[in-house]
């Protein structure tokens, strides 16, 4: 196996152990050296498996001590808590200038060449109005992408294609409706309240603490829908550990409630693996999941997707299934190309690579 799958193959493995609670929280992880042992592998191997847990806040780091479990999934979800106290396996991401310009841009070449294999492979179909939903190939592509990078299996029927975040935000209140309160981190990108304000939703901003949503703040609303974006929320910079990503699960079964994650960005982590969606983790279909094209390719292209829960189908095609798809056939044809081709992800991999040596620097 090569060492790249080997890493994740412990990560895996070690992950389950905390998730399973065969390492309980606050306990201390095998070495490094004799995990490595264990395992027939390299020290360095076992070293990128525990960084990602560290990441993603499953374990914490003690200097001269070890590696100890950080994940706690029975004692923070009673929803009695007093006060929010910090996770400790919380981590901060600095946050960065949340704009429509790419700084990471895509290849102008590539996207070009791109668009001119699109005009020349279909002709005259590019001026064909597109179906409500999205072009089949795009949100075929868009599924194909999914499942083989974030581990997220839907079907084409699941996804809907939107101008921008901003326009599927839209689609959510008229979908619930505007009598029933929508909850919103503070501070959070100031777009995200004015769109639901402006739609009639009734807002409540819910206070982050160092790795999420306060739990008091959580637990003690009355919201039926939660808007987070666990990533790198604008402009904290804060990022979901894997404990509250959980206890926004918790939340919405024993609520009721449906859960917007916004992944803006998160596809440009540093980390060697891409963020565990709270999409992926949820069995019970209380998560819409929504991200978009502008941030991962330019701000020309005006582009996002949400996917939906399968049991939430039927209630968005009969409250708005009967608006026509605001982006052109031309554009998302191109992107459809660029997710088959692996151009698309060729440039993922190498921002990545770009961020993880500046983080290293």
């Amino acid at each position: 196996m090569k060492n790249e799958k080997r890493y994740l193959a412990i990560y895996e493995q070690v992950k389950d152990d905390i998730i399973e609670g065969r390492f309980a929280n606050g306990s201390k992880l095998p070495s490094k050296r004799v995990m490595a042992e264990n395992h027939g592998v390299s020290v360095i191997t076992v070293e990128h498996a525990y960084e990602l847990l560290t990441e993603e806040g499953y374990i914490i780091p003690k200097e001269k001590s070890g590696y100890f479990v950080a994940f706690d999934d029975k004692d923070i979800y009673t929803g009695t808590v007093s006060g929010s106290a910090k996770v400790p396996g919380s981590y901060f991401i600095p946050s960065i200038e949340h704009s429509d310009s790419n700084p990471q841009s895509f290849s102008y070449s590539i996207y070009a060449k791109t668009v001119r294999h699109v005009l020349s492979e279909y002709g005259p179909y590019i001026m064909e109005k597109s179906p409500k939903s999205g072009l089949l190939q795009l949100r075929t592509a868009i599924a194909s992408y999914l499942e083989r990078s974030r581990r997220v299996s839907v079907s084409p029927d699941q996804i809907i294609i939107g101008a921008g975040a901003e326009y599927l935000y839209s689609l959510i209140v008229q979908t619930f409706g505007r009598d029933i309160i929508y909850g919103v981190e503070s501070p959070s990108y100031q777009k995200i309240a004015k769109v639901y304000t402006a739609g009639g939703a009734n807002i409540k901003m819910l206070k982050l603490g160092s790795d999420g949503i306060e739990s008091d703040e959580l637990w003690s609303g009355d919201m039926k829908i939660l808007h987070i974006t666990p990533y790198r929320s604008f402009p904290s910079g804060v990022t979901a550990s894997a404990s509250k990503k959980r206890e926004y699960l918790k939340w919405s079964k024993k609520t009721g409630g449906t859960i917007i994650e916004d992944d803006f960005e998160s596809e440009f982590t540093p980390s060697r693996k891409p963020e565990e969606t709270i999409f992926s983790l949820d069995e019970e279909g209380h998560v819409i999941y929504i991200n978009t094209f502008t941030r991962t390719i330019g701000s020309y292209i005006r582009c996002a997707y949400m996917v939906l829960p399968q049991k939430l189908l039927s209630l968005f095609g009969e409250r708005t299934g009967f608006y026509e798809c605001p982006v052109p056939t031309l554009e998302q044809l191109a992107i459809a190309t660029l997710l088959d081709s692996g151009n698309f992800e060729r440039h993922i991999n190498k921002v990545r690579r770009q961020n993880r040596k500046k983080r290293v620097d």
